[in-house]
């Protein structure tokens, strides 16, 4: 499960099957742990039997929690560069294997690359930062941080920078799966993101956090074999 304002994986189970009954314990322990108050959260999924299924829309229900799902018959959906993004970070890791010897592998190499991937992966949809930095609301401390520091080095060098006084790379405010018209034209080419500061907005899809910290919307692929 992945937050796309933070690319936070907020969950993640590796299972021998899919099945609704293992969705709707990967969805109520991770609204647990990030501790989702209600009518919070809006969870947007593909159609797959497992997110629809009957026990998972009641589970949504009785969390309060607002199912999304996938247009029927659109393939270039805009959740699916979110995803499509996590799994080839994760995919081209140097030591993922060809294959898994088993699914007690698969866990034990996912437990070692999740927390790399939320707490020290550096990502560029989101001005490279961390997910956790953006998940906790840190960013704009980082980011002013970067700032501060940047100035430092023009000041006592600004022959170095030809393009005037440098900018950290850009904090997007905002994050969209399907902008809404007025968000629509150049902004929603770049996924409806609105960066912070005046660095190029990155050629992936962007999230990072407003001034004050708060859960965005979760993607769930349970079919992705992942869970917390």
């Amino acid at each position: 499960m992945l937050d796309i304002f933070s690319r936070y994986v907020v969950g993640w189970l590796i299972a021998d099957r899919e099945s609704g009954a293992l969705a709707e314990l990967l969805i109520a322990e991770a609204c647990a742990k990030q501790q989702i108050a209600r009518d919070q959260l809006t969870i947007h999924a593909d159609n797959g039997g497992p997110m629809i299924a009957k026990s998972v829309t009641l589970l949504m229900a009785d969390l309060s929690v607002l199912p999304s799902h996938s247009r029927p018959h659109v393939s270039n959906d805009t959740l699916r560069a979110f995803s499509e993004a996590q799994f080839k970070t994760l995919k081209y890791q140097p030591d993922y294997p060809e294959r898994f010897g088993s699914s007690v592998d698969a866990r034990t190499w996912a437990q070692s690359f999740f927390p790399w991937y939320n707490d020290e992966h550096h990502h560029s949809g989101i001005g490279y930062m961390t997910p956790a930095a953006v998940h906790s609301g840190e960013a704009s401390r980082l980011f002013a941080e970067r700032q501060q520091t940047l100035n430092l080095a023009y000041a006592a060098h600004p022959e170095r920078f030809v393009n005037g006084p440098p900018v950290p790379p850009a904090l997007p405010r905002a994050v969209w799966i399907n902008p809404p018209p007025r968000a629509a034209g150049a902004a929603a080419v770049a996924g409806a993101v609105e960066p912070v500061g005046n660095s190029q907005r990155s050629a992936e899809l962007s999230t990072t956090p407003p001034p004050e910290p708060q859960k965005g919307v979760v993607s769930a692929y349970p079919d992705s074999s992942i869970r917390l």
